[in-house]
């Protein structure tokens, strides 16, 4: 793994450094093609889209505390089951908040290695896949793993997020 990352940009080594860090035996790749929307990313990597595992910020409204949703890239976020589990209302959030929270821009944020803590809920529709993929640090960056490491890596919550 570690002999690829001088051929990683800052973002992707930064993420593919965490994994590593983490104990996860997992291998960042940036493609020639976009994989900036879970659409995108399916047809780069040659996967259905609900294998997609898209990492989405939300803004609690009350408290300005994020909260990192991954989700099936088949399924639309209800903000309302969102909001009932973390306590108070929550809208998407804006790019520079998400850059702010994470160090990433959106459409390359990973489930790991953000300059924030961020309370994670995990879409539990990502585990009717054996395998799955999620962004790595930029726009065309990705890495393959399982639901059950996703869930490892990040300590995430797993419940439903689509209504």
């Amino acid at each position: 793994m570690s002999e690829h990352l001088p051929e990683l940009s800052a973002s992707a080594r930064r993420v593919q450094e965490v994994l590593n860090r983490k104990g996860v035996r997992l291998d960042v790749v940036e493609l020639p093609a976009s994989t900036r929307t879970a659409e995108e990313a399916a047809r780069a990597v040659g996967c259905d889209v609900g294998q997609i595992a898209k990492s989405l910020v939300f803004r609690m409204e009350q408290s300005d505390r994020p909260v990192l949703v991954i989700a099936s890239g088949l399924n639309r976020v209800d903000e309302r089951l969102i909001g009932e589990h973390v306590g108070e209302m929550v809208s998407m959030a804006n790019a520079d908040f998400v850059r702010a929270v994470t160090g990433f821009v959106i459409g390359g944020v990973p489930p790991v290695g953000h300059l924030s803590d961020l309370d994670t809920l995990i879409d539990q529709d990502l585990f009717n896949y054996g395998e799955i993929w999620a962004a790595a640090g930029t726009p065309n960056a990705v890495f393959r793993l399982n639901p059950e490491v996703l869930v490892e890596i990040t300590g995430g919550f797993v419940m439903r997020i689509a209504a």
